[in-house]
């Protein structure tokens, strides 16, 4: 297969891809906006018919949208308003009964687009070149990629786009990788994103002709399972047999836990850092007002080596280190072990080097994994 047909193979399983979230929220930062009773009356309502028809725990979308409606005949969002405040509460109380991290409402200061789309949810053409054109600035979420010291390849993954152009991306970033003796992946400031760019980066770890069953997800709607194997082909080599090692922290989420929880379920590789969030369910955006939308759980994650997901407990990693020491052990880990393996003497005293240079690594500040570190690091 030529390296043209094999991405273009990539970008037609992404275009074929169930859509996900699909409003992107607003920032922290952003001005806040009054908001009136009708107007919550309305999002309250949206919302409780949402997680109703919804939720991928039907018993539980149920009661939730009592829950909902019951504060609201009880006046207890009265007093509020400001659409953030609002919002905030919302969202607790939609976590206080699931403890399902992915039910979330979102505020964003410019009004959400007017749904569209055959599922009624779907962004339109100007959402979309936005969208775009943000996550082409943000490199569609391949921040660095480089090498380290002893011929070890890092990548810093910050999130996985949804986006069929961030296939290019993708390839390229695992092809600079090729010749590294042994890979380290940095998901410690992903917060997530599509299973279908994780299918792309994990085949490359995937050998030749073995196709690997990566993880299900089962979907309410149509009470079915999608079932998500590695890709036949990639363009390029692959980077199967070479050691690899995943960071992740607090702050690694939702598909970025996938990522993590596939390589340590599949053997793959050696997960270094901090328990993960512990949020499983995917689902998508749905639009409440203006300013207001409504991240509903839909389905559920089931590894097919566990029969489970990490929902409410995160990943836990082999090698439980502070997030900010992650990069340093995993790299003298990686070392240690092409130490083990190589047998010229140049090679080694080469790799005894670098050991020493990577034993010096300082650590990186605790704050930088926590959410307002990530939200300056644009993670």
């Amino acid at each position: 297969m030529t390296r043209r047909f094999a991405l273009a193979a990539l970008v037609a399983i992404s275009l074929a891809a169930p859509a996900r979230a699909q409003f992107a929220p607003g920032s922290p930062d952003e001005p806040d906006t009054p908001i009136d009773a009708q107007t919550k009356s309305a999002v309250i309502e949206s919302l409780a018919v949402a997680v109703q028809n919804l939720y991928v725990f039907p018993d539980k979308g149920a009661a939730l949208a009592k829950i909902l409606r019951r504060r609201h005949a009880k006046h207890e969002y009265d007093r509020i308003t400001s659409s953030r405040e609002f919002a905030d509460s919302l969202l607790a109380h939609m976590q206080v009964y699931t403890h399902d991290r992915h039910m979330r409402v979102h505020y964003r200061y410019e009004p959400l687009p007017l749904p569209s789309g055959d599922d009624g949810h779907g962004p339109n053409e100007e959402e979309r070149r936005r969208r775009l054109d943000g996550e082409r600035l943000r490199n569609f979420g391949f921040e660095r990629v480089q090498r380290l010291a002893g011929n070890v390849g890092y990548l810093d993954l910050r999130f996985f786009s949804s986006l069929p152009e961030a296939q290019a991306t993708a390839v390229a970033a695992m092809n600079f990788l090729a010749n590294s003796d042994a890979v380290i992946i940095d998901v410690r400031r992903n917060g997530g994103g599509d299973p279908i760019l994780l299918q792309t980066v994990l085949t490359y770890f995937v050998a030749p002709g073995d196709r690997l069953h990566i993880n299900d997800f089962y979907e309410r709607e149509g009470d079915r399972t999608v079932q998500f194997w590695s890709a036949a082909q990639v363009p390029g080599s692959r980077l199967d047999g070479k050691p690899l090692y995943v960071l992740t922290s607090g702050n690694t989420g939702s598909c970025a836990e996938e990522f993590a929880y596939d390589v340590q379920t599949h053997k793959l590789g050696t997960l270094y850092g901090a328990t993960t969030a512990g949020a499983a369910n995917p689902g998508g955006m749905v639009r409440l007002s203006d300013h207001l939308a409504a991240f509903i759980a839909t389905g559920r994650a089931v590894n097919p080596v566990t029969k489970t997901n990490w929902e409410g407990v995160g990943v836990k990693p082999d090698v439980a280190v502070p997030a900010g020491d992650a990069v340093r052990e995993a790299h003298v880990a990686a070392l240690n072990k092409l130490l083990d393996l190589a047998t010229d003497d140049d090679r080694r005293a080469l790799l005894g080097r670098a050991l020493e240079l990577a034993k010096a690594t300082p650590s990186e500040p605790a704050e930088d994994f926590t959410r307002a570190g990530r939200r300056r690091a644009g993670g």
